[in-house]
C-alpha cells in the first residue's frame, strides 16, 4: 500500500492473493446481482470475494470509489456449527456496512483493508469470545499489510516461527524494492497495465525470485499431505480524484509480462 496524498492518483494497492491451489475461483466481474456495481474475484466455494471493488458511480449510491482487501488473520477459529464466511466482508464494506455491528464470534480471525482515494484503514479481528474488532488507518509512505496484520504487528500472531520467517522476509526484500523504484502515476486514461505502472510491474510480478524462495511474493509451498499453498492472483489498484483503476492477473505471471488485464468497473 502506498499513500501520497500530494500525488495525482494518492492511493495505490498491491493484492497478492495467497490461497491452496485446489480452491476454485473466478477472475473479477460483476458477480453478485444484489450489488450489481461490485467488481471483484469470486471465490467458488463459498460465493464471496478476497477483493471488491466499488466504482462509486450513480448506480452504487457511494459518494466515491472503496474498495476492500481481505487477509486470513491468526488467532481464536469461529465455532464450526456458526461459523460465516469471510468473503462476505469485503462486499459489505464497500457498500458501506458497518463490520463492527456484526456478530464477529461466528467469524475466523481476519485483516480488512478498506481503501479510499483519500487514504486507507485497516480492521482486524482476532477471533474468540470477548475479542475486539482493532481499527487502524494507514499512515502516508508504504504499508505492509501481512496475515500478522499491519507491518507484521497484530495482537494475535502466527506460532509457526517457519511462516513468521518467511512473511518477514517477502516485507523486507519487497519493502527495500518497492521504495528504490519511482512511485508509478497509473492514470485511468493509460491504455496499458506496463505503461500504467511502470518500473513497479515487474517487482510486483515476483522481482525474478524462484517461487519457492524465502522472500518470494509470488509463491508456492508445499505443507505435506498434498497441500500447496500459492500465489493464485495479482491485482493493482489505483485510487484518485478521477476514479480507480483496477489491473489483474493470474499467477504466476508468464516472463513476457503477459496476462495482465484492465478490469472494468
Amino acid at each position: 500500500m502506498s499513500i501520497e496524498p500530494s500525488a495525482a492518483v494518492p492511493v495505490l494497492l498491491l493484492s497478492v492473493r495467497d490461497e491452496y491451489t485446489g480452491r476454485r475461483w473466478s477472475p473479477p466481474a460483476h458477480h453478485w446481482p444484489a450489488q450489481p456495481s461490485a467488481v471483484g474475484g469470486l471465490d467458488l466455494v463459498a460465493g464471496g470475494t478476497w477483493l471488491a471493488v466499488e466504482p462509486g458511480n450513480t448506480d452504487s449510491g457511494a459518494s466515491g470509489p472503496v474498495a476492500a482487501c481481505l487477509l486470513n488473520g491468526f488467532g481464536t477459529s469461529a465455532p464450526e456449527a456458526a461459523r460465516l464466511s469471510r468473503g462476505e466482508l469485503p462486499l459489505l464494506a464497500v457498500r458501506g456496512g458497518r463490520i463492527d455491528a456484526l456478530d464477529l464470534d461466528r467469524y475466523d480471525p481476519f485483516h480488512l483493508v478498506v481503501v479510499r482515494p483519500d487514504g486507507a484503514r485497516v480492521l482486524s479481528w482476532g477471533g474468540g469470545t470477548g475479542g475486539r474488532l482493532v481499527e487502524l488507518e494507514l499512515p502516508a509512505g508504504l504499508s505492509v499489510v501481512l496475515n500478522d496484520g499491519p507491518e507484521g504487528l497484530a495482537e494475535n500472531r502466527t506460532a509457526s516461527e517457519r511462516i513468521r520467517a518467511l512473511m518477514a522476509a517477502r516485507a523486507a526484500h519487497f519493502r527495500a524494492r518497492f521504495e528504490a523504484e519511482p512511485r508509478p502515476l497509473p492514470l485511468l486514461g493509460t491504455p496499458d497495465t506496463e505503461r500504467a505502472w511502470g518500473s513497479w510491474l515487474p517487482v510486483v510480478t515476483g522481482d525474478g525470485l524462484p517461487l519457492d524462495a524465502p522472500a518470494a511474493l509470488v509463491q508456492r509451498r508445499d505443507f505435506g499431505n498434498g497441500r500447496i499453498w500459492g500465489s493464485s492472483s495479482i491485482s493493482l489498484l489505483a485510487l484518485g480524484p478521477e476514479g480507480v483503476r483496477y489491473d489483474f492477473a493470474p499467477a504466476p505471471v508468464g516472463p513476457g509480462g503477459d496476462g495482465w488485464r484492465r478490469v472494468e468497473l
